[in-house]
């Protein structure tokens, strides 16, 4: 509902700074897909959109409760995104109206509204944004923003991975630098699996009391991220530094032997990193590294909270041929005072790797003057015994209409590691999205 009222909000401000220098009107129409542009006095107003249709079936025969079918996910959804500037002002809303096929609910969704002021040395956005840093694919250091795990394991398009946040960007240009700070007031957690549609590990599954505790909007639990950047030839360099949130929760018992009632928190945390990424050995390299502060848990004695951990990851992507490329990416978690989380893990609990590594890699063949995309991607923890693979194919059927078809494949020697745990959950996956 926050969100809703700031987009309204968002929109009468933007609405209000263009007509203000704006007094004729012109329709046309420009673009390869319908488009509507309203002209004003050097002002415009762009008005487009998309209607989707989103399927998921789980096709392991396993439903994870009750009276659920094989769905894990079912919707009908339309988008319309309409976006103006005015001189170097201006302001984007962009709201999916959908209809969710398992529970039967309609609903609105904000997926961004927000007002950009330009200047020369200094720009500012203001509202609810899609923010995106770091250098890594599908695996992420310094890009700690909201993102919607359930969309990805689900197969809906790429884009509704990332979610936006409420609050405002600045940007700063200088003549050997840019800055970007962020300031955001209000949490927004990561969008996880829920146990009416996927099979995952909890440890309490006999516990039905839960409570979620997110940080509340206290001035003093803003989070705030910078990232400075600079080119060093014809490498992008980045450093990074936010404080913040887990935005993924933990489960806290109130009792570990016979608990009565789970709460979910948020501990604080702090990340500091850097990253480069530039042309090298016939394809593009980037490095990037980050440290985990966990500010709840210094000591690393507490096992329900992460430890501070130092990640860091390498990747080379290159053209194999033509209109194929491939890229492989290496990832790692190394978890500080490792001897104290094992001295404290309760009896029975899994035990977590002191070394977690991941290796990812992405294949991606167009085909037909690229009205076929084929493509895979995949994750495998040597550490874990894990894996999960997207294979996905792409087709254009015309101007703005396209389907895609693909599987999410999961798979562990354990339930308890991160991909292992959803083994039960393999699915395919079709979507068709007509642009306008």
């Amino acid at each position: 509902m926050r969100a809703r009222l700031s987009s309204l909000v968002v929109l009468f401000l933007a609405f209000q700074n263009l007509w203000s220098a704006v007094p004729s009107l012109d329709e046309s129409f420009e673009g390869t897909a319908p488009s509507l542009n309203l002209l004003r006095k050097g002002a415009e107003l762009n008005l487009h959109g998309f209607g989707q249709v989103s399927y998921s079936p789980r096709i392991t025969g396993l439903k994870p409760s009750a009276g659920k079918g094989d769905f894990i996910f079912g919707e009908e959804r339309l988008q319309l995104s309409l976006s103006g500037t005015s001189g170097s002002n201006g302001f984007l809303t962009k709201a999916d109206f959908f209809h969710d096929g398992l529970t039967g609910k309609s609903d609105l969704e904000i997926r961004e509204a927000y007002l950009d002021l330009g200047g020369e040395i200094v720009e500012a956005r203001v509202g609810r944004q899609i923010i995106t840093w770091g250098t890594g694919d599908l695996l992420f250091i310094n890009d700690l923003f909201p993102k919607d795990w359930t969309a990805l394991f689900a197969g809906r398009p790429l884009e509704y991975l990332k979610i936006g946040s409420d609050g405002m960007k600045i940007n700063l240009h200088l003549k050997t630098l840019e800055a970007e700070a962020v300031v955001v007031p209000f949490f927004e957690s990561d969008r996880m699996p829920s146990s009416d549609r996927f099979f995952f590990f909890d440890p309490f599954t006999q516990v039905t009391n839960r409570i979620t505790n997110k940080p509340n909007s206290d001035l003093e639990k803003t989070e705030l991220a910078l990232k400075i950047s600079h080119a060093f030839s014809s490498w992008d360099t980045a450093l990074y530094t936010s404080r913040g949130f887990f935005r993924a929760p933990v489960m806290v018992p109130d009792n570990f032997t016979s608990p009565t009632q789970i709460t979910f928190e948020y501990p604080r945390r702090n990340v500091y990193g850097a990253s480069t990424r530039g042309s090298a050995v016939g394809g593009v390299i980037n490095f990037e590294a980050g440290y985990s502060d966990s500010r709840q848990d210094p000591s690393g004695s507490n096992p329900l909270i992460a430890n501070s951990q130092a990640l860091y990851l390498a990747s080379y992507q290159r053209q194999l041929g033509e209109d194929l490329t491939a890229g492989l990416q290496y990832y790692g978690e190394y978890t500080m005072q490792y001897d104290r989380y094992l001295a404290n893990l309760p009896a029975g609990f899994p035990k977590s790797d002191e070394l977690r590594q991941v290796i990812a890699t992405r294949l991606t063949q167009f085909m037909k003057y690229q009205t076929w995309k084929l493509s895979l991607f995949g994750y495998y923890s040597p550490t874990d015994e894990d894996f999960y693979l997207i294979h996905e194919v792409w087709h254009s059927l015309a101007d703005g209409l396209w389907v895609s078809l693909g599987a999410n494949v999961f798979g562990g020697a354990k339930e308890t590691t991160f991909f292992g745990q959803f083994d039960k959950n393999d699915n395919l996956y079709a979507n068709m999205r007509y642009e306008f």
